[in-house]
Formats: structure tokens, sequence, C-alpha cells
């Protein structure tokens, strides 16, 4: 087992501050939570194709929130949270030419595709 460091390394204080902006989060946000399962022996290979993702949507404007975890036990199953402020800019992130080169992977990569669910965020103030 690797031993874990007794501390986080110091954070450079001149980096951009990111994290989430609750405020920015209107309510009734389209927020998305997806999972994607590796095909067996290409979980390295969907994990490294599934990376990428992360910059490019938090790059995005109209994304307000966007998290790419893997299971600790079952490694290759990926779990998606994204938070847009409507549908029509999910949609539209849905049509960026990266997310649609990733879904054009996922058959050789993933099992039975992505697994959508489409909520809604609650309990934000109104606008």
């Amino acid at each position: 087992m690797a031993a874990i460091p007794a501390q986080a390394p110091a954070q450079d204080s001149a980096a951009p501050k990111e994290g989430v902006h609750y405020a920015r989060i209107p309510q009734g946000a389209w927020s998305i939570v997806a999972q994607v399962r590796a095909k067996p022996g290409k979980a390295a290979e969907l994990r490294e194709a599934t990376l990428p993702l992360v910059a490019l949507v938090r790059s995005d404007p109209k994304n307000l929130v966007y998290f790419l975890q893997e299971d600790r036990v079952e490694p290759g199953h990926f779990i998606f949270y994204e938070i847009f402020a409507t549908r029509e800019d999910f949609e539209a992130h849905n049509a960026m030419p990266y997310v649609q080169a990733w879904f054009a992977k996922l058959p050789e990569l993933a099992e039975g595709g992505v697994e959508v669910m489409r909520m809604e965020v609650l309990g934000q103030s109104r606008r």
C-alpha cells in the first residue's frame, strides 16, 4: 500500500482560484448525472479518452459545474455530474465537436453507451 503524504502540497497563491459558484446556478438549472462503463480490458483507454473532457467542458462559458468521477472499487465505471443554466446550453454542449468525437469512441470502449439522467436543480434562489 502506498504511503499517503502527511500534508497536501502548498498551492501557488498566484494561481487563479476555481470552484463552484453557487450564486451562478439558477433555480431549475439543467443538471445531468450520467454514467459509462468500460468494456472489459478497456478501462485505461476509456479513462484516457475521457479525461481531456474535464478541461474542455469547464472552459465552456455556458457550463456551470462539471465533475468526472471514477468508481474506486470498479475502475472504468465513470460518473459525470454537469450543470448548465438551460436545456439549450446542454444541447449546445453535446453538439460540440470534442463531445461528438468522444461519443464516436464509445462503441469500441464502453458497454452500452452512456446512461443519462436529466435532473432539475432545486433549492436555488430565483433570479
